[in-house]
């Protein structure tokens, strides 16, 4: 991420082509250099001082090789020497990857190529930042039929581009983006502080468009603090994963204990109708799998435990229910489709929230958040259909059975022994 930077004599932005970069109407361009004039085919005056020669760099890791190449083109293209500057500029490869970019000094003189690599610039030092830039746009002129781009300085700014445009009319100033000139203006006029520059030339709109943003946005103080990051290996990434798996099958025993302990043989029940809900969820995940290459992860393995407990709680709901109707003095078998008709409306209830959480989680999350939540939608949607094709239906025979009437097996008999006495406290009441 660069910080772009316009500096006078040296800093440039959008690239123009120097031969037919637009030129700054009346209201001088932007920052200029002391002599910035482009110099492509110019051979390097002859001289005695032969440039510096870069040390081997073959035998360097990466990070101290590009050290190494930087300090090297400092050397050269940041010279204070001018007759280094004229070879530098004979020899820069346009082509070639710049380690200056992003590392060039702005106090120095620069010898830099155009961002289309057409032309090389020697600039001066910068006498204006990249940050000093408050706005620019671009614009249809309908007085001069042409497009072009207006620039604005903060107070300091302002003021030392007035002075540089009284003092450098007919010279050339570069805008510098990462060490790439991307505009070189001439200056036809003096700016008054406070006023702002109009930068004009052979410009399309959508050059001028981008000159503007680049002006604009290229002069952001941009910076990244280094992030914390790890890398799970393949070994480690399976052993969460398996750990996952059995923290979810533990949990599905816990629950089908409890409901054995808590319901009896209605826990029978609960523990058929896990079975098929993890039936079809893994039927499910195979599918998805195959055809979309869905892949099941540990924040997945989190939102199918929750689903755990979810479709439990469905069943606790239910349970909950026809013990209710039993206390009103019902038996088992009319209970049974009273509470279902109780129960249905809380259970749809619920798990109507926890599916529209899911999915504004997964539409607003990333990466393995969007797992969780996927996960967490599939298994609310499973728990639905397995508690109305499965649940229900087993219970309703259940409760049509003079085995699992009894008492005794279906664990309600205290329940029952609570309508009894309600009852007969109703009929002495009554009597009294």
């Amino acid at each position: 991420a660069a910080t772009p930077a316009p500096e006078p004599q040296g800093r440039p932005f959008p690239a123009q082509d120097p031969t037919d970069a637009p030129a700054p109407a009346t209201d001088a361009p932007a920052p200029a250099t002391d002599a910035p004039a482009p110099a492509t085919d110019a051979p390097a005056p002859a001289t005695d001082t032969p440039a510096p020669a870069p040390a081997p760099t073959e035998d360097l890791d990466p990070q101290a090789r590009a050290a190494a190449d930087i300090a090297a083109a400092k050397e050269t293209r940041q010279s204070e020497d001018p007759a280094v500057l004229q070879q530098a500029m004979a020899t820069l490869d346009c082509s070639a990857a710049d380690p200056l970019a992003g590392n060039d000094d702005p106090a120095k003189p620069l010898v830099a190529c155009s961002t289309d690599g057409t032309a090389v610039y020697l600039l001066g030092p910068s006498i204006i930042d990249g940050q000093q830039i408050t706005d620019a746009s671009s614009g249809y002129n309908t007085q001069q039929s042409r497009y072009e781009v207006s620039l604005t300085f903060d107070s300091e700014g302002s003021s030392t581009w007035a002075q540089f445009t009284a003092a450098s009319i007919g010279q050339q100033a570069a805008f510098v983006l990462d060490s790439k000139v991307v505009s070189a203006p001439v200056i036809q006029g003096a700016t008054p502080a406070g006023s702002a520059t109009s930068i004009t030339g052979n410009f399309t709109n959508t050059q001028a468009t981008e000159l503007a943003n680049t002006l604009k946005y290229g002069s952001l103080p941009l910076s990244f603090a280094a992030s914390e990051a790890e890398t799970v290996s393949a070994t480690l990434g399976l052993a969460s994963l398996e750990a996952g798996l059995i923290a979810g099958v533990v949990g599905l025993v816990l629950v089908l204990l409890y409901s054995l302990v808590y319901y009896r043989m209605l826990g029978v029940l609960v523990a058929l109708s896990l079975v098929m809900s993890g039936l079809a969820v893994y039927a499910v995940m195979v599918l998805l799998g195959r055809y979309i290459n869905f892949t099941l992860d540990l924040a997945g393995i989190a939102g199918l435990i929750i689903g755990i407990g979810m479709t439990a709680d469905s069943f606790v709901v239910f349970f909950e229910r026809i013990k209710d109707e039993i206390r009103e003095g019902r038996s088992f078998r009319s209970a049974v489709p009273r509470g279902w008709a109780r129960a249905r409306r809380t259970i749809l209830s619920g798990n109507a929230v926890s599916f529209i959480a899911a999915a504004v989680l997964y539409v607003l999350a990333v990466g393995q958040v969007r797992g969780f939540a996927f996960t967490l939608g599939l298994t609310t949607i499973l728990d639905v259909v397995v508690v109305f094709l499965v649940t229900w239906p087993l219970v309703h025979l259940a409760s049509t059975s003079k085995f699992w009437s009894k008492p005794s097996v279906n664990g309600l008999g205290a329940i029952q022994q609570v309508a009894r006495e309600r009852q007969l406290a109703a009929a002495s009441a009554k009597e009294a």
